[in-house]
């Protein structure tokens, strides 16, 4: 199976690189980036594209299973608009190339209360995200929702360092109905994305299978 995963330079697509490439069911992992990756593995193409016209590259996109895990914030994009070619545009254009290369599974990492009728815009445009790829019809879609990311970055989120000061403790009282909005390990989102790619099996889905993932299923799929 050959597998690309959009967004590999951060935590999460990082993480789930490498747990890909230690899957014997994946062959192949396509990694495309901005700048040259630092290391390399045998079973790893790293092409450096320009997201900017993907089309230029689209023989890259000819893979089995599209993951996406692109994502920025409003402060390191520079303003909405910025964010908005990068959470939205740039993840459609990849999932729109792969669906026309042949791809027949995508796996996007979107966000809880994603919604395209959210008042607030970054849910907004992570649901109208969600919209958009369900429109290419997919044979299998798979939708993650997760609350606030836990692990180590490179760069440093002000906010999200304070979350993951009193998150753990606050995991706790989240309970029934808003389990979903528990913080949740970059590690465990990771892992579950790799399980649910070896396991897919597109090519025998009769029409279109749309799955959303929130805090229990996606530990339940990680195996922890």
């Amino acid at each position: 199976m050959k597998v690309m995963v959009l967004g590999s330079t951060g935590l999460t697509g990082g993480l789930l690189v490498k747990k890909l490439l230690g899957n014997p069911a994946i062959t192949t992992v396509v990694a495309p980036v901005r700048r040259p990756l630092e290391w390399s593995h045998p079973n790893l193409e790293s092409p450096v594209i320009d997201f900017d016209d993907m089309e230029a590259h689209a023989g890259v996109f000819n893979v089995d299973v599209l993951v996406c895990c692109l994502g920025t914030t409003i402060k390191k994009a520079g303003s909405q608009e910025a964010f908005r070619k990068v959470d939205y545009s740039y993840a459609l254009n990849a999932a729109s190339l792969a669906k026309e290369a042949g791809a027949k599974a995508c796996i996007l990492m979107s966000a809880i209360g994603a919604s395209s009728r959210s008042s607030v815009f970054y849910n907004r445009v992570k649901g109208e995200l969600e919209d958009a790829i369900r429109t290419l019809e997919f044979s299998y879609f798979s939708i993650y929702q997760p609350s606030l990311l836990l692990g180590q970055r490179e760069e440093h989120r002000t906010a999200e360092a304070l979350g993951m000061a009193v998150m753990p403790a606050a995991n706790l009282a989240l309970v029934g109905s808003l389990r979903k909005y528990r913080a949740i390990e970059a590690e465990t989102i990771a892992a579950a994305m790799t399980n649910e790619v070896s396991r897919i099996d597109a090519g025998r889905c009769a029409g279109v299978n749309v799955f959303v993932r929130q805090y229990s299923d996606i530990v339940a799929l990680a195996g922890f």
